[in-house]
């Protein structure tokens, strides 16, 4: 990767994070104060995600700083697995915002409050849709252009939000209007059952990062593609793939003429290199050679 491409990535990775701790803190203000007025437990089961939103997006931040960091001495393959981490984390603290709205919520099913300030809850709940869509929209972009799973998971979470606060809204509209304060808590229960969802998958995505999990079947199958393509190639073995961040690791053996020069053979590997760095700007790629007819032991899951 380019250091003017890798620099360019890290601005906008860095740039979504503030934008997300922004947008966090200006609605935990604003649900602060009309959960104050109102009551609601809708307005308190959205003013603890957001409450938590900030906590994952301060997270996100020190994470995705942290991974921009070069390889050094003692971290060789560079710092990419942070955001892996604090994707974990991040979904950690959203399953458990979703438990505690789950508890309170209850807690209002068994004694019914009234709901003051309807309009007030609607208002706040309609500027953090405005705020959090211009922000997913924002970070969806971001993820386009750098493949970050740190922004990737906070936008999904965002994007979570945004559902859970049409449910806000409905259930202050029931319980203001109609007179039906069960509304209230059944509709936090239900943004807290969504919220759930979201961390499940937060989980997963950022775990396979862990585990080292292979590239998607469409991309090893285009590193097979440019290999076998090369003329001087006869086959290719033991590929392996691995995602850091914004980044790639790409590893694999090919087979060559064994009256092949050896700086014939170097010279084919770097041509390899260079198309395959042109699919994958952002891959580190590790080449071996060997010589065609030989007999070793290889992966049997290629």
């Amino acid at each position: 990767m380019s250091g003017q491409g890798a620099s360019q990535k890290g601005g906008m990775m860095t740039s979504a994070a503030y934008a997300s701790v922004a947008v966090a803190a200006v609605l935990i203000v604003a649900k602060a104060i009309v959960w104050q007025i109102s009551g609601a437990v809708v307005i308190l089961s959205s003013l603890v995600d957001s409450g938590l939103d900030l906590m994952a997006s301060l997270l996100n931040l020190f994470a995705i700083r942290q991974a921009l960091v070069p390889a050094d001495r003692e971290h060789r393959f560079g710092h990419g697995k942070a955001e892996a981490l604090a994707g974990l984390a991040q979904s950690v603290i959203i399953a458990g915002s979703a438990v505690y709205i789950i508890v309170e919520a209850v807690i209002h099913l068994a004694e019914p409050r009234p709901v003051a300030q309807g309009a007030a809850g609607v208002a706040v709940m309609l500027l953090s849709i405005v705020l959090t869509g211009l922000l997913v929209l924002y970070q969806r972009h971001v993820v386009r252009h750098t493949d970050s799973t740190a922004v990737s998971a906070d936008s999904l979470h965002y994007f979570s939000d945004l559902a859970s606060n049409v449910g806000v809204i409905a259930g202050l509209v029931l319980a203001t209007w109609l007179g039906l304060t069960w509304a209230d808590p059944v509709f936090a229960i239900g943004i807290a059952v969504f919220i759930l969802a979201s961390s499940r998958k937060i989980f997963a995505s950022s775990l396979d990062i862990v585990l080292d999990r292979e590239l998607p079947d469409r991309d090893r199958e285009r590193i097979k593609a440019i290999v076998r393509s090369h003329r001087q190639v006869i086959d290719l073995h033991d590929l392996k793939t691995r995602s850091a961040g914004p980044g790639q690791f790409i590893q694999f053996h090919i087979e060559l003429d064994p009256r092949m020069l050896l700086t014939e053979a170097h010279d084919v590997t770097e041509d390899l290199q260079e198309k395959i760095q042109d699919a994958f700007p952002d891959a580190e790629i590790i080449i071996h050679m060997d010589p065609f007819g030989i007999d070793e032991p290889r992966q049997v899951f290629e």
